[in-house]
């Protein structure tokens, strides 16, 4: 059975919709993105929703195998080609005819065995190793990459036209910390899973501050490092959540500053009103911005009112509104908002720098 894809974030919500359309035309796609955002499901998305469903679907991964296995891997090969070669050996080119070839890591490939795969995506045909005669297949190909493929093409490690064969359609997967509001569904969604397959004792009970700090957590790994950590927590419990935050006065700071997400907690379903939601959620990040400015003014509300580029008025309006308070440490940071600087024009001179 094909796992879902699971989210409500925008993100996921766009990607979705575009394998529906990509899958209806069958053409070279690239997939890129970190490691772990699950590349392949999205591959089998797009075998499943076209007409290619129930013909092969070929997976081969180009790190995992050294330039000369992965040639002969791809193309076939005749017996008596090269030293051990006992038997006649079909390529998975020939074998997903029809079907899908999914290139798995295709930045790892060398450059030679790049310029064959071009040929073949070109002419729709190859020569096996050891032969003289070409055989064609019609496969539609869906390659992945965690690589930055701009800065391979850059440094001459990925050939243009073999990216520009390939990239008819490009497909980015986010890394899960760009969408902190598939976290907790992702979660639910494998907490049920394998609480089913693993059959505890005793399910392990959810609290608000495991879900507070799994939404912290800024998932390195992607959705593969979430799902091994659910898996972990159903065999071990609560304490396991523990190895991932060794800083727990960097949590405790976090949730003292209202930092923690709105996500934190799973949604109601039956209770969504995204006009409500927009608006708590603009006021949250509002505040968590003055607050961050004045805390870098030491609340001198003039310079911050010009850094925020509003009226002192504003300011003071929007202070009083949100309850903002000046901490009893100037030196405290609000967690998560990055540094940036900005440009001020004087009346006379050069621009100056203002960093905050």
């Amino acid at each position: 059975m094909l796992p879902p894809l699971v989210g409500v974030s925008p993100n996921i919500i766009r990607l979705k919709s575009l394998i529906d359309r990509v899958a209806k035309a069958n053409v070279n796609t690239l997939i890129t993105g970190e490691t772990g955002v699950g590349k392949e499901l999205v591959a089998e998305h797009l075998y499943h929703k076209s007409n290619r469903d129930g013909k092969p679907f070929i997976k081969i991964n180009c790190a995992a195998l050294p330039d000369s296995l992965l040639e002969s891997e791809l193309f076939g090969f005749k017996k008596g080609a090269f030293t051990g070669a006992d038997r006649e050996g079909k390529g998975k080119f020939e074998l997903a005819d029809g079907g899908v070839l999914f290139l798995d890591e295709i930045g790892e490939m060398a450059a030679g065995l790049q310029a064959k795969i071009l040929l073949v995506l070109q002419d729709g045909h190859f020569t096996p190793i050891g032969s003289s005669e070409c055989v064609r297949s019609d496969v539609w190909c869906i390659a992945a990459t965690n690589r930055n493929i701009q800065k391979e093409l850059e440094a001459g490690n990925f050939r243009q036209d073999l990216y520009y064969r390939l990239n008819a359609v490009r497909l980015h997967v986010e890394p899960l910390r760009e969408k902190p509001e598939d976290i907790i569904p992702l979660f639910n969604h494998f907490l049920e899973k394998y609480s089913t397959e693993f059959e505890p004792e005793k399910p392990p009970a959810l609290s608000d501050n495991l879900l507070a700090r799994v939404n912290y957590h800024k998932w390195p790994g992607n959705v593969r490092e979430l799902q091994n950590f659910v898996k972990r927590y159903i065999l071990f419990g609560e304490n396991e959540v523990d190895l991932l935050y060794p800083e727990a006065d960097s949590l405790k700071n976090a949730i003292d500053s209202n930092q923690i997400s709105y996500y934190a907690k799973p949604l109601d379903i039956d209770n969504i009103d995204l006009k409500k939601m927009a608006l708590k959620a603009k006021s949250r990040e509002e505040k968590r911005i003055i607050s961050y400015v004045l805390s870098k003014t030491d609340w001198n509300k003039s310079s911050a009112a010009k850094i925020l580029r509003i009226s002192y008025k504003t300011l003071l309006y929007k202070i009083a509104d949100f309850e903002i308070s000046p901490p009893k440490n100037n030196g405290t940071k609000v967690i998560g908002f990055p540094k940036y600087t900005i440009l001020e024009k004087p009346d006379s001179g050069p621009f100056k720098q203002i960093h905050i």
